[in-house]
């Protein structure tokens, strides 16, 4: 296993060998900040989760801010206000298709991401698709439909509400667009700068949505509503850094292992079962993971 590490590693210029390290730890506190959530058990409506989480994440970030003396402002505003608007809409759009949809095919959708990502940085930034990162989109997607196993595989698709779909396959859009926002704005904003406006945009979205279902949380949920705001502060701004040094088709690739680290939690927290599919899928999503990896990119050689 170290000489493979120590393979890929060779690879890497050590600036995008800490990039791949940012984009794994990303995914690790993504997959954390899930488990806090769902240990909250419903008992908060989703938009006071995402409120919560806000606050949270402006606090951390001024403060962060501030030490690295640096304007939270920024030079592209307007770009900055879409990404914020981007991500929100993504969260509200894919918390909604949960709500609506089987947990495993709102997820299996969501993670087309990857895909949406790699084609709208083609369209937007002109970011070239190379076959190993093709093929890392693919086999990861692969893994992502075995580790997820959703109820309607088999089915006709038509059975799923066709309305709840399109509106998971909305959100999966959004966070492709905002992840190829963030590789925009990369070239000129402070990562801390594009952390910042997206709990920026997220509380004065979510709060309509509380009118008459505001709840005061209580006891072990404030323990679980810190957990995802930090745990998603750390996730940004590790996702942030890794976007900003890796095509955005390569970065949302390696994000495939989110879904392999779900698994692993869902097994150690809450005693879901893991069968032979589930295993082959987690290889084929570490796999994409590791081509991911080993395969540096040149935007010369396209």
């Amino acid at each position: 296993m170290r000489s493979l590490l120590a393979a890929i590693r060779g690879t890497q210029s050590p600036h995008e060998w800490r990039a791949c390290i940012d984009l794994l730890g990303a995914a690790l506190a993504f997959s954390l900040m899930t488990v806090c959530v769902k240990h909250l058990g419903g008992r908060l409506p989703v938009a006071e989760i995402v409120l919560i989480r806000s606050l949270i994440s402006i606090a951390i970030t001024l403060t962060m801010l501030a030490q690295a003396n640096v304007s939270p402002w920024g030079h592209q505003r307007g770009l900055l206000l879409v990404r914020g608007a981007l991500g929100t809409i993504a969260l509200l759009l894919f918390f909604q298709a949960l709500a609506s949809l089987p947990l495993a095919a709102a997820t299996l959708i969501q993670y087309t991401y990857p895909t949406l990502t790699a084609l709208t940085a083609w369209a937007l930034l002109k970011e070239p698709i190379r076959k190993r990162i093709g093929l890392a989109i693919v086999l990861g997607l692969i893994g992502v439909i075995l580790v997820v196993q959703p109820e309607w595989m088999g089915q006709d698709v038509a059975g799923l509400p066709a309305m709840a779909a399109l509106i998971g396959l909305g959100g999966a859009l959004m966070t492709a667009l905002a992840y190829v926002s963030v590789r925009q704005l990369s070239v000129k904003e402070h990562p801390l700068v594009i952390v910042f406006y997206f709990p920026l945009v997220s509380v004065p979205a979510t709060l309509p949505l509380l009118v008459n279902q505001l709840v005061l949380p209580s006891g072990m949920d404030w323990v679980w509503l810190v957990g995802v705001g930090l745990l998603t502060q750390m996730g940004q701004i590790w996702l942030t850094q890794g976007l900003a040094a890796l095509p955005a088709a390569r970065a949302t690739s390696i994000n495939y292992v989110q879904v392999v680290f779900a698994t692993v939690w869902g097994v150690l927290f809450f005693a879901e079962p893991i069968t032979g599919t589930v295993i082959v899928g987690a290889l084929c999503v570490l796999g994409a993971t590791l081509i991911s990896l080993s395969a540096r990119q040149s935007m010369a050689r396209g």
